[in-house]
């Protein structure tokens, strides 16, 4: 992995107008969605990052907005030093066209049959991005190209499929078909988002295993969104990567992965841990649930301080109250959390702890049943 920095996300917000009622409208008043709020994250060259959270968490805008699709709010996104949006907007002195940056920045998108038109063929699906982005090519070429990258990805023989339609393939296929659409580019970074969610269990790994075959073959960097920390501690514990934990629009831990899992910090990073089954069978199963009883908050209007401490079982009144900072886990600045505890001599420990709720906690996802 080089120093290199893809891409540089420094303070970016991502906020939305939410759906008012119509009594609210004629007040005037409009609800925001911090969607993405202040994260900071940078993504080296041949670097593999997960990022996993509840639905809801922002993970997916995050994703996006690193790869020049959603515009922040607030803060700046970086292509090797470029501002993307400015770049976009042609503001200053542009040094990489926004044309050259989409192009390697790169989406697999979750839904990878949305993405196909029904009534073209897979040949021709793969060829309008090589005819825009490289024109130089000629149809012999093209045709040469598509058909490596089909068998490249496990679907023998290349001539049968890629006269194939969108309805003629299996959910695995079209993922592959998508697979082989972002890396045509030669991208730089690829965004996976929920790339292999809607796949069948046994087909997971097989995806998982292709695309870091590939992330390895091309150089390329991976950010793969998922809510499910099996499938994201899978992906980045096979690429030596690293892991990111977020909860409503804040990355509350970020780190190599062996160091988050093996040695969590974030009370959240912990209750995903606790209610992912067997994801280290070495380790005893707290009994209990590790959450304070209360609903999860509503992203219109998120808890103060730190957003987690409406559900924390460690929360003290200085969770209410103030707004946590990332600081490094023992000194390594490549295992970052954003919590009170890791500083010693922080007010936290001093405030009175906060009173559980009576309302019942809700369930993780792939929390398992009692």
């Amino acid at each position: 992995m080089s120093d290199e920095h893809v891409v540089s996300l420094e303070s970016v917000e991502v906020h939305f107008e939410s759906d008012s009622s119509m009594l609210s409208r004629l007040r005037g008043e409009t609800d925001i969605v911090k969607a993405v709020d202040g994260v900071s994250l940078s993504i080296p060259e041949n670097d593999v990052v997960a990022l996993v959270g509840e639905s809801g968490c922002g993970k997916t805008t995050l994703g996006k907005t690193a790869i020049g699709v959603q515009r922040p709010t607030a803060g700046s996104v970086t292509y090797r030093g470029q501002d993307i949006w400015k770049a976009k907007d042609g503001e200053g002195t542009v040094e990489i066209p926004f044309e050259e940056i989409r192009q390697s920045l790169q989406i697999i998108p979750q839904d990878p049959g949305a993405s196909l038109n029904p009534n073209k063929t897979v040949q021709h699906s793969l060829e309008a991005p090589l005819r825009l982005r490289k024109p130089e090519m000629d149809t012999f070429e093209r045709r040469e190209r598509i058909h490596e990258m089909i068998e490249r990805v496990g679907m023998s023989p290349p001539e049968d499929y890629a006269k194939r339609f969108p309805h003629q393939l299996s959910g695995g296929e079209k993922q592959r078909v998508a697979l082989i659409r972002a890396l045509l580019m030669n991208p730089d970074l690829i965004l996976a988002d929920e790339a292999v969610s809607a796949l069948d269990v046994s087909l997971r790994i097989d995806m998982m295993d292709l695309m870091l075959e590939l992330q390895g073959q091309f150089n390329t960097s991976f950010l793969f969104i998922s809510h499910n920390l099996s499938n994201a501690s899978y992906v980045a514990g096979k690429s030596d990567g690293r892991i990111g934990i977020m909860y409503l629009g804040e990355l509350v831990e970020l780190g190599p992965i062996d160091e988050v899992l093996e040695n969590p910090k974030h009370p959240y990073t912990k209750a995903l841990v606790w209610a992912t089954p067997n994801l280290d069978p070495d380790v005893d199963e707290p009994d209990g649930s590790p959450l304070r009883k209360i609903d999860v908050p509503d992203p219109r209007n998120p808890p103060s301080g730190c957003r987690f401490h409406t559900r924390c079982p460690k929360a003290r009144e200085a969770c209410e109250e103030n707004v946590p900072e990332a600081v490094a886990v023992d000194g390594d600045d490549d295992h970052t959390v954003t919590c009170f505890r890791e500083l010693e001599d922080h007010a936290y420990w001093e405030s009175p702890e906060l009173g559980d709720e009576p309302d019942d906690a809700p369930r993780l996802e792939n929390e398992p049943t009692q």
